[in-house]
């Protein structure tokens, strides 16, 4: 597939560093489809149960603050607050293909689309990606409040972006675990007022203990999802699927009704103050799953 190289991730994961810092979303959409990438229908239930439970909690008071890290495109701001769903964006950005002025008029175009769908009461969402264009982008189609073009695994955030991440409620991230690390979560919540709620789909091949170490030392205590795994997208070749079935039995992973499907499949953790654990189990905050 064009595209992938495989030199990135310590576990073999392929590379798509060619779709992800486009001038627009249509060749990311494009070159995900026939793989069947998923994650972020799965982020959508769980992000929106999470807010709710978060503006219940908070009674009338300006819009949830949320971040969300690895944002790329504002695939998942768009979900969050937007009538609209993973398919409908596939749909939208079926045509692959990029260019600087193209990408300037399918901005302007989505911005009214995703006005004319916005929910009400809709977060506040502030988006932090390495990808300048992506973000960027997102931007100027009115998915992101703030942008954020920082790689937090190699400096401190910035000045605007510290201020900027002080009040936030809820921070959210469906793929970029791995690539991002305990370093990126450290300096976020370095800079936050009080201790948001975390979110993260991370795949079977990464351990996210370090995080929740991490995460833990702030305030926050960490639970697993331990009722259902969710698929991310197919393998990209058996070269892949070899690499990912390596990592897990290195892991002392099985998987039978998992990975063994051709599909990554990715756990959900969400961290809460241990107050909000105790008020409120997880069992009872997404009933779902």
């Amino acid at each position: 597939m064009a595209g992938v190289a495989h030199t990135g991730t310590d576990w073999g994961k392929a590379h798509f560093e060619s779709i992800y810092n486009c001038p627009d979303p249509r060749r990311y959409f494009s070159t995900l489809h026939p793989l069947d990438y998923q994650i972020p229908h799965h982020g959508q239930a769980v992000f929106r149960a999470l807010a709710d439970a978060l503006r219940r909690r908070r009674g009338d008071r300006p819009p949830l603050r949320v971040v969300d890290l690895c944002c790329s495109y504002g695939v998942n701001a768009a979900l969050l607050n937007h009538r609209v769903t993973l398919d409908d964006l596939y749909r939208r950005y079926a045509q692959g293909g990029a260019g600087t002025a193209a990408g300037e008029r399918l901005a302007r175009a989505d911005r009214a689309y995703f006005a004319g769908r916005r929910l009400p009461g809709a977060a506040r969402v502030t988006g932090i990606d390495a990808a300048e264009h992506a973000v960027g982008y997102a931007e100027a189609a009115g998915l992101l409040d703030r942008g954020f073009a920082e790689n937090l695994e190699l400096a401190a955030p910035g000045p605007a972006l510290c201020r900027e991440l002080a009040g936030t409620e809820l921070i959210t991230v469906t793929g970029g675990v791995g690539y991002i690390t305990a370093r990126t979560f450290g300096h976020l919540v370095d800079c936050v007022a009080a201790p948001p709620w975390v979110a993260a789909f991370v795949l079977r091949t990464v351990s996210y203990r370090p995080i929740s170490e991490v995460l833990a030392r702030a305030g926050l205590v960490t639970e697993r999802v331990t009722t259902r795994t969710f698929r991310q997208r197919r393998f990209a070749d058996d070269a892949e699927r070899r690499a990912a079935l390596d990592a897990l039995a290195a892991r002392g992973l099985t998987v039978g009704g998992k990975e063994a499907d051709g599909f990554y499949h990715a756990e959900l953790y969400v961290s809460r103050p241990a107050a909000d654990v105790a008020a409120l189990p997880l069992a009872e905050l997404l009933p779902a799953l």
